[in-house]
Protein backbone atom coordinates (compact mmCIF):
# COMPACT_ATOMS: atom_id res chain seq x y z
CA UNK A 1 0.00 0.00 0.00
CA UNK A 2 1.28 3.17 -0.88
CA UNK A 3 -1.19 6.24 -0.75
CA UNK A 4 1.70 8.64 -1.33
CA UNK A 5 -0.15 11.17 -4.04
CA UNK A 6 1.18 10.94 -7.29
CA UNK A 7 2.52 13.61 -9.90
CA UNK A 8 -0.98 13.47 -11.54
CA UNK A 9 -2.75 13.98 -8.20
CA UNK A 10 -0.45 16.26 -6.82
CA UNK A 11 -1.08 18.23 -9.86
CA UNK A 12 -4.74 18.14 -9.86
CA UNK A 13 -4.75 19.18 -5.99
CA UNK A 14 -2.47 21.87 -6.85
CA UNK A 15 -5.29 23.17 -9.42
CA UNK A 16 -8.45 22.15 -7.50
CA UNK A 17 -6.77 24.35 -4.67
CA UNK A 18 -6.19 27.33 -6.70
CA UNK A 19 -9.52 27.07 -8.10
CA UNK A 20 -11.22 27.10 -4.43
CA UNK A 21 -9.30 30.05 -3.26
CA UNK A 22 -10.20 32.26 -6.01
CA UNK A 23 -13.84 31.21 -6.29
CA UNK A 24 -15.23 29.54 -4.20
CA UNK A 25 -14.41 30.47 -0.58
CA UNK A 26 -15.21 34.04 -1.70
CA UNK A 27 -18.52 32.97 -2.88
CA UNK A 28 -19.74 31.52 -0.06
CA UNK A 29 -21.78 34.41 1.13
CA UNK A 30 -22.54 34.80 -2.37
CA UNK A 31 -24.60 31.46 -2.23
CA UNK A 32 -26.16 32.15 0.62
CA UNK A 33 -27.37 35.31 -0.45
CA UNK A 34 -28.43 34.37 -3.58
CA UNK A 35 -29.96 30.86 -2.09
CA UNK A 36 -31.89 33.67 1.16
CA UNK A 37 -33.16 36.25 -1.44
CA UNK A 38 -34.62 33.63 -4.54
CA UNK A 39 -38.09 34.28 -5.38
CA UNK A 40 -37.84 30.42 -6.25
CA UNK A 41 -35.87 28.53 -3.74
CA UNK A 42 -36.29 25.43 -6.00
CA UNK A 43 -34.06 27.04 -9.34
CA UNK A 44 -30.27 26.69 -9.65
CA UNK A 45 -28.14 29.00 -7.51
CA UNK A 46 -26.77 31.35 -10.36
CA UNK A 47 -23.12 31.39 -8.52
CA UNK A 48 -22.87 27.70 -8.95
CA UNK A 49 -23.75 27.52 -12.65
CA UNK A 50 -21.45 30.47 -12.79
CA UNK A 51 -18.82 28.39 -11.77
CA UNK A 52 -19.37 25.22 -13.52
CA UNK A 53 -18.37 26.82 -16.43
CA UNK A 54 -15.05 28.09 -14.85
CA UNK A 55 -14.19 24.32 -13.67
CA UNK A 56 -15.12 23.65 -16.95
CA UNK A 57 -12.68 25.43 -18.19
CA UNK A 58 -9.82 24.75 -16.09
CA UNK A 59 -10.58 20.90 -16.58
CA UNK A 60 -12.08 20.18 -13.29
CA UNK A 61 -14.82 18.12 -14.66
CA UNK A 62 -15.94 14.58 -13.98
CA UNK A 63 -13.06 13.99 -11.55
CA UNK A 64 -15.45 11.25 -10.00
CA UNK A 65 -15.66 8.74 -12.57
CA UNK A 66 -12.94 5.73 -11.51
CA UNK A 67 -10.78 4.37 -14.67
CA UNK A 68 -13.34 5.55 -17.39
CA UNK A 69 -12.58 7.23 -20.65
CA UNK A 70 -15.50 9.48 -19.80
CA UNK A 71 -14.18 10.81 -16.52
CA UNK A 72 -10.77 11.98 -15.55
CA UNK A 73 -9.71 8.32 -15.56
CA UNK A 74 -8.99 8.36 -11.59
CA UNK A 75 -9.13 5.77 -9.18
CA UNK A 76 -10.88 5.75 -6.21
CA UNK A 77 -6.93 5.89 -4.43
CA UNK A 78 -6.45 8.95 -6.81
CA UNK A 79 -10.20 10.67 -6.01
CA UNK A 80 -10.18 10.81 -2.20
CA UNK A 81 -7.88 13.88 -1.51
CA UNK A 82 -9.51 15.60 -4.37
CA UNK A 83 -12.96 14.84 -2.84
CA UNK A 84 -11.43 15.94 0.59
CA UNK A 85 -10.80 19.34 -0.91
CA UNK A 86 -14.61 19.68 -2.30
CA UNK A 87 -16.06 18.76 0.68
CA UNK A 88 -14.62 21.93 2.81
CA UNK A 89 -18.31 23.55 1.25
CA UNK A 90 -21.13 22.22 1.18
CA UNK A 91 -21.73 22.79 -2.01
CA UNK A 92 -18.39 22.90 -4.11
CA UNK A 93 -18.94 19.23 -5.25
CA UNK A 94 -21.71 20.28 -7.37
CA UNK A 95 -19.56 23.33 -9.22
CA UNK A 96 -16.67 20.42 -10.69
CA UNK A 97 -19.97 17.81 -11.66
CA UNK A 98 -18.97 15.70 -8.68
CA UNK A 99 -22.07 15.79 -6.34
CA UNK A 100 -24.31 13.06 -4.99
CA UNK A 101 -26.81 11.18 -6.07
CA UNK A 102 -25.75 12.41 -9.90
CA UNK A 103 -22.12 10.26 -9.07
CA UNK A 104 -23.72 6.85 -8.04
CA UNK A 105 -26.32 7.52 -10.93
CA UNK A 106 -22.98 8.19 -13.70
CA UNK A 107 -21.23 5.19 -12.28
CA UNK A 108 -24.33 3.37 -11.91
CA UNK A 109 -25.29 4.29 -15.82
CA UNK A 110 -21.71 3.72 -17.34
CA UNK A 111 -21.08 -0.26 -15.35
CA UNK A 112 -24.80 -1.25 -15.88
CA UNK A 113 -26.32 0.98 -18.42
CA UNK A 114 -27.05 -0.59 -22.12
CA UNK A 115 -24.98 1.95 -24.83
CA UNK A 116 -28.71 3.27 -25.58
CA UNK A 117 -29.27 3.97 -22.06
CA UNK A 118 -25.52 5.58 -21.45
CA UNK A 119 -26.56 8.19 -25.00
CA UNK A 120 -30.08 9.33 -23.30
CA UNK A 121 -28.67 9.87 -20.06
CA UNK A 122 -24.84 9.77 -18.77
CA UNK A 123 -24.36 12.03 -21.62
CA UNK A 124 -26.26 15.04 -20.37
CA UNK A 125 -25.62 14.00 -17.22
CA UNK A 126 -21.75 14.15 -17.79
CA UNK A 127 -22.07 17.43 -19.01
CA UNK A 128 -23.96 18.60 -16.35
CA UNK A 129 -27.29 19.47 -18.68
CA UNK A 130 -29.30 17.40 -16.23
CA UNK A 131 -30.00 16.22 -12.95
CA UNK A 132 -30.97 12.54 -11.33
CA UNK A 133 -32.49 10.77 -8.17
CA UNK A 134 -31.89 7.77 -6.73
CA UNK A 135 -35.59 6.16 -5.36
CA UNK A 136 -34.70 3.28 -3.09
CA UNK A 137 -35.91 4.04 0.69
CA UNK A 138 -39.66 3.58 1.25
CA UNK A 139 -41.68 4.83 4.12
CA UNK A 140 -43.78 2.19 4.73
CA UNK A 141 -41.05 -0.57 4.98
CA UNK A 142 -37.78 -0.99 7.38
CA UNK A 143 -35.75 -0.12 4.33
CA UNK A 144 -31.97 -0.74 6.27
CA UNK A 145 -33.09 -4.08 5.31
CA UNK A 146 -33.83 -3.50 1.11
CA UNK A 147 -34.87 -6.99 0.94
CA UNK A 148 -38.15 -5.21 2.80
CA UNK A 149 -39.10 -2.83 -0.88
CA UNK A 150 -42.54 -2.98 -1.66
CA UNK A 151 -42.63 -0.95 -5.48
CA UNK A 152 -43.75 -2.79 -7.71
CA UNK A 153 -42.55 -3.70 -11.48
CA UNK A 154 -44.46 -5.18 -13.45
CA UNK A 155 -44.20 -6.37 -17.27
CA UNK A 156 -46.97 -6.00 -19.27
CA UNK A 157 -45.92 -6.37 -22.63
CA UNK A 158 -43.26 -4.11 -23.86
CA UNK A 159 -43.80 -1.87 -21.14
CA UNK A 160 -43.01 -2.18 -17.34
CA UNK A 161 -45.99 -0.95 -15.06
CA UNK A 162 -44.49 1.20 -11.80
CA UNK A 163 -46.49 1.47 -8.24
CA UNK A 164 -44.88 2.24 -5.10
CA UNK A 165 -43.68 5.08 -2.46
CA UNK A 166 -40.24 6.28 -2.32
CA UNK A 167 -39.05 9.02 0.43
CA UNK A 168 -35.68 10.47 0.55
CA UNK A 169 -35.63 10.44 -2.83
CA UNK A 170 -32.62 12.95 -3.04
CA UNK A 171 -32.30 15.62 -6.18
CA UNK A 172 -36.22 15.33 -7.05
CA UNK A 173 -36.55 18.82 -5.96
CA UNK A 174 -34.35 20.22 -8.52
CA UNK A 175 -36.18 21.30 -11.59
CA UNK A 176 -33.30 19.98 -13.87
CA UNK A 177 -33.65 16.34 -12.39
CA UNK A 178 -35.06 15.07 -15.44
CA UNK A 179 -34.49 10.91 -14.72
CA UNK A 180 -35.06 8.64 -11.66
CA UNK A 181 -32.91 5.51 -10.96
CA UNK A 182 -36.27 2.97 -9.15
CA UNK A 183 -35.68 0.11 -7.29
CA UNK A 184 -38.71 -2.33 -6.54
CA UNK A 185 -39.46 -5.57 -7.03
CA UNK A 186 -40.14 -7.56 -10.27
CA UNK A 187 -40.14 -11.01 -8.64
CA UNK A 188 -41.63 -10.78 -5.20
CA UNK A 189 -42.29 -14.87 -5.10
CA UNK A 190 -38.11 -15.64 -5.76
CA UNK A 191 -37.54 -18.06 -3.33
CA UNK A 192 -33.62 -16.19 -3.30
CA UNK A 193 -34.41 -12.92 -1.85
CA UNK A 194 -31.61 -10.97 -3.26
CA UNK A 195 -33.59 -12.33 -6.90
CA UNK A 196 -36.85 -10.23 -6.44
CA UNK A 197 -35.73 -6.61 -6.89
CA UNK A 198 -34.58 -4.95 -10.21
CA UNK A 199 -33.85 -0.85 -10.68
CA UNK A 200 -35.66 0.72 -13.74
CA UNK A 201 -34.97 3.92 -15.56
CA UNK A 202 -38.15 6.09 -14.93
CA UNK A 203 -38.16 9.80 -16.91
CA UNK A 204 -39.11 12.53 -14.19
CA UNK A 205 -41.94 13.64 -16.36
CA UNK A 206 -43.27 10.19 -17.30
CA UNK A 207 -47.18 10.10 -16.20
CA UNK A 208 -47.89 8.94 -12.63
CA UNK A 209 -44.65 10.30 -11.23
CA UNK A 210 -46.10 12.69 -8.26
CA UNK A 211 -43.68 14.56 -6.08
CA UNK A 212 -45.62 14.55 -2.64
CA UNK A 213 -43.67 16.28 -0.76
CA UNK A 214 -40.42 18.03 0.40
CA UNK A 215 -38.48 16.52 3.51
CA UNK A 216 -36.98 19.19 5.99
CA UNK A 217 -33.63 17.82 7.84
CA UNK A 218 -33.12 19.55 10.65
CA UNK A 219 -35.49 21.63 9.91
CA UNK A 220 -33.01 22.80 6.24
CA UNK A 221 -34.95 21.98 3.16
CA UNK A 222 -31.53 21.71 1.27
CA UNK A 223 -33.49 23.70 -1.63
CA UNK A 224 -32.76 23.49 -4.70
CA UNK A 225 -31.46 20.01 -4.35
CA UNK A 226 -33.74 18.62 -2.03
CA UNK A 227 -35.28 15.14 -0.30
CA UNK A 228 -38.50 14.21 -1.40
CA UNK A 229 -41.22 11.60 -1.17
CA UNK A 230 -42.42 10.28 -4.65
CA UNK A 231 -44.87 8.11 -5.59
CA UNK A 232 -45.61 6.13 -8.15
CA UNK A 233 -48.87 5.61 -9.58
CA UNK A 234 -49.12 3.17 -12.77
CA UNK A 235 -46.04 4.37 -14.14
CA UNK A 236 -45.42 3.17 -17.73
CA UNK A 237 -42.22 3.09 -19.22
CA UNK A 238 -40.76 0.98 -22.05
CA UNK A 239 -39.17 -2.51 -21.46
CA UNK A 240 -35.83 -1.07 -22.59
CA UNK A 241 -35.07 1.16 -19.54
CA UNK A 242 -34.91 -2.01 -17.44
CA UNK A 243 -31.16 -1.80 -16.13
CA UNK A 244 -29.35 -5.04 -16.49
CA UNK A 245 -31.81 -7.33 -16.62
CA UNK A 246 -34.85 -8.57 -14.06
CA UNK A 247 -33.65 -9.82 -10.53
CA UNK A 248 -30.29 -7.64 -10.77
CA UNK A 249 -31.12 -4.87 -8.47
CA UNK A 250 -29.06 -6.37 -5.32
CA UNK A 251 -26.58 -7.00 -7.78
CA UNK A 252 -26.41 -3.36 -8.60
CA UNK A 253 -27.28 -1.69 -5.70
CA UNK A 254 -23.73 -3.16 -4.58
CA UNK A 255 -22.01 -1.52 -7.25
CA UNK A 256 -23.56 2.08 -6.92
CA UNK A 257 -23.54 1.96 -3.02
CA UNK A 258 -19.66 1.11 -2.38
CA UNK A 259 -18.55 4.45 -4.61
CA UNK A 260 -21.08 6.53 -2.97
CA UNK A 261 -20.48 5.67 0.74
CA UNK A 262 -16.64 6.52 0.06
CA UNK A 263 -17.23 9.53 -1.84
CA UNK A 264 -19.71 10.88 0.89
CA UNK A 265 -16.86 9.80 3.19
CA UNK A 266 -14.15 11.48 1.62
CA UNK A 267 -16.02 14.64 1.85
CA UNK A 268 -16.66 14.13 5.72
CA UNK A 269 -12.91 14.48 5.73
CA UNK A 270 -12.65 17.52 4.32
CA UNK A 271 -15.69 19.81 6.05
CA UNK A 272 -14.54 18.07 9.12
CA UNK A 273 -11.07 19.18 8.44
CA UNK A 274 -12.46 22.77 8.11
CA UNK A 275 -13.74 22.39 11.79
CA UNK A 276 -10.90 21.75 13.18
CA UNK A 277 -9.70 24.88 11.36
CA UNK A 278 -12.44 26.88 12.45
CA UNK A 279 -12.07 26.11 15.75
CA UNK A 280 -8.39 26.58 16.11
CA UNK A 281 -8.68 30.39 14.83
CA UNK A 282 -12.26 30.83 17.24
CA UNK A 283 -9.91 29.48 19.76
CA UNK A 284 -7.04 31.69 19.57
CA UNK A 285 -9.34 34.96 19.03
CA UNK A 286 -11.76 34.56 22.20
CA UNK A 287 -10.86 35.26 25.50
CA UNK A 288 -13.12 33.75 28.24
CA UNK A 289 -12.04 34.28 31.39
CA UNK A 290 -8.93 36.31 30.95
CA UNK A 291 -7.25 33.98 28.75
CA UNK A 292 -7.42 32.68 25.10
CA UNK A 293 -9.42 29.53 24.32
CA UNK A 294 -6.51 28.20 23.18
CA UNK A 295 -4.77 27.89 26.69
CA UNK A 296 -7.90 26.72 28.28
CA UNK A 297 -7.00 22.59 28.98
CA UNK A 298 -10.10 21.27 27.62
CA UNK A 299 -9.64 23.02 24.72
CA UNK A 300 -6.11 22.19 23.83
CA UNK A 301 -7.36 18.41 24.81
CA UNK A 302 -10.23 18.67 22.28
CA UNK A 303 -8.43 20.26 19.35
CA UNK A 304 -5.55 17.42 20.00
CA UNK A 305 -8.14 14.56 19.86
CA UNK A 306 -9.85 16.23 16.50
CA UNK A 307 -6.62 15.99 14.69
CA UNK A 308 -6.07 12.00 15.75
CA UNK A 309 -9.86 11.43 14.65
CA UNK A 310 -9.32 12.80 11.20
CA UNK A 311 -6.08 11.33 10.61
CA UNK A 312 -7.19 7.75 11.54
CA UNK A 313 -10.38 8.41 9.29
CA UNK A 314 -8.53 9.32 6.35
CA UNK A 315 -6.17 6.75 6.24
CA UNK A 316 -9.34 4.24 6.83
CA UNK A 317 -10.65 6.09 3.75
CA UNK A 318 -7.57 5.44 1.35
CA UNK A 319 -7.31 2.06 2.58
CA UNK A 320 -10.69 1.44 1.13
CA UNK A 321 -10.27 2.97 -1.56
CA UNK A 322 -7.05 1.28 -2.23
CA UNK A 323 -8.83 -1.88 -1.34
CA UNK A 324 -11.79 -0.90 -3.78
CA UNK A 325 -9.09 0.04 -6.55
CA UNK A 326 -7.57 -3.54 -5.95
CA UNK A 327 -9.89 -6.12 -5.76
CA UNK A 328 -13.05 -4.17 -6.42
CA UNK A 329 -16.13 -3.23 -4.63
CA UNK A 330 -17.43 -6.41 -3.83
CA UNK A 331 -14.36 -7.54 -1.77
CA UNK A 332 -13.53 -4.61 -0.47
CA UNK A 333 -17.16 -4.62 1.15
CA UNK A 334 -15.45 -4.65 5.08
CA UNK A 335 -13.27 -1.96 4.16
CA UNK A 336 -16.58 0.31 3.05
CA UNK A 337 -18.57 -0.79 6.17
CA UNK A 338 -15.52 0.54 8.21
CA UNK A 339 -15.31 3.89 6.79
CA UNK A 340 -19.85 4.41 6.31
CA UNK A 341 -19.41 4.18 10.55
CA UNK A 342 -16.05 5.36 11.91
CA UNK A 343 -16.17 8.77 9.37
CA UNK A 344 -19.86 10.27 10.00
CA UNK A 345 -19.21 9.57 13.47
CA UNK A 346 -15.82 11.21 13.77
CA UNK A 347 -17.26 13.88 11.48
CA UNK A 348 -20.38 14.20 13.87
CA UNK A 349 -17.83 14.07 17.31
CA UNK A 350 -15.40 16.89 15.41
CA UNK A 351 -18.09 19.03 14.22
CA UNK A 352 -19.80 18.71 17.59
CA UNK A 353 -16.44 20.12 20.00
CA UNK A 354 -16.26 22.77 17.23
CA UNK A 355 -19.83 24.25 17.56
CA UNK A 356 -18.82 24.12 21.79
CA UNK A 357 -15.74 26.14 20.70
CA UNK A 358 -17.84 28.63 18.65
CA UNK A 359 -20.73 29.27 21.43
CA UNK A 360 -23.81 30.24 20.38
CA UNK A 361 -22.33 31.26 17.57
CA UNK A 362 -21.98 27.93 16.59
CA UNK A 363 -25.22 26.96 16.05
CA UNK A 364 -26.18 30.04 13.91
CA UNK A 365 -25.68 30.32 10.28
CA UNK A 366 -23.37 32.97 10.67
CA UNK A 367 -20.58 29.76 10.49
CA UNK A 368 -21.34 26.88 8.38
CA UNK A 369 -21.09 24.05 11.38
CA UNK A 370 -24.80 23.56 11.96
CA UNK A 371 -24.92 22.40 7.89
CA UNK A 372 -21.72 20.26 8.90
CA UNK A 373 -23.14 18.84 11.77
CA UNK A 374 -26.39 17.86 9.68
CA UNK A 375 -24.93 16.33 6.85
CA UNK A 376 -22.66 13.94 9.39
CA UNK A 377 -25.52 12.95 11.19
CA UNK A 378 -27.73 12.29 7.99
CA UNK A 379 -24.20 9.98 7.02
CA UNK A 380 -25.38 7.88 10.43
CA UNK A 381 -28.34 6.99 8.46
CA UNK A 382 -28.10 7.33 5.35
CA UNK A 383 -26.66 4.46 2.41
CA UNK A 384 -27.20 2.27 5.89
CA UNK A 385 -27.63 3.03 9.27
CA UNK A 386 -24.15 2.29 11.54
CA UNK A 387 -25.82 -0.48 13.24
CA UNK A 388 -26.48 -2.44 9.88
CA UNK A 389 -22.74 -2.30 9.04
CA UNK A 390 -21.87 -2.95 12.16
CA UNK A 391 -23.49 -6.41 11.70
CA UNK A 392 -22.02 -6.83 8.70
CA UNK A 393 -18.68 -6.53 10.15
CA UNK A 394 -19.25 -8.48 12.89
CA UNK A 395 -20.73 -11.52 11.09
CA UNK A 396 -17.47 -11.14 8.94
CA UNK A 397 -15.68 -10.60 11.85
CA UNK A 398 -17.05 -14.08 13.32
CA UNK A 399 -16.81 -16.06 10.42
CA UNK A 400 -12.95 -16.09 10.58
CA UNK A 401 -13.59 -18.35 13.57
CA UNK A 402 -16.17 -20.75 12.80
CA UNK A 403 -15.30 -24.50 13.02
CA UNK A 404 -16.64 -24.85 9.08
CA UNK A 405 -13.63 -22.06 8.17
CA UNK A 406 -11.18 -23.76 10.39
CA UNK A 407 -11.68 -26.84 8.49
CA UNK A 408 -11.34 -25.54 5.22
Amino acid sequence: MDFAYSEKVNALRAKLLAFMDEYVYPNEAVHDEQLRKASDRWQPVPIIEELKEKAKAARLWNLFLPESSRGAGLTNLEYAPLAEIMGRVEWASEVFNCSAPDTGNMETLERYGSEEQKREWLEPLLEGKIRSCFAMTEPDVASSDATNIQCRIERQRDEYVINGRKWWSSGAGDPRCKIFIVMGKTDPANPDKHRQQSMILVPRDTLGVHIKRMLPVFGFDDAPHGHAEVLFENVRVPVSNILLGEGRGFEIAQGRLGPGRIHHCMRAIGFAERALEMTCKRSLERKPFGKPLAEQGVTIERIANMRIMIDQARLLVLHAAWRMDTVGNKEARREIAEIKVAVPNMACQVVDWAIQAHGAAGVTEDFDLPHMYKYARILRLADGPDEVHRNQLGRLELNKYRPERRNV
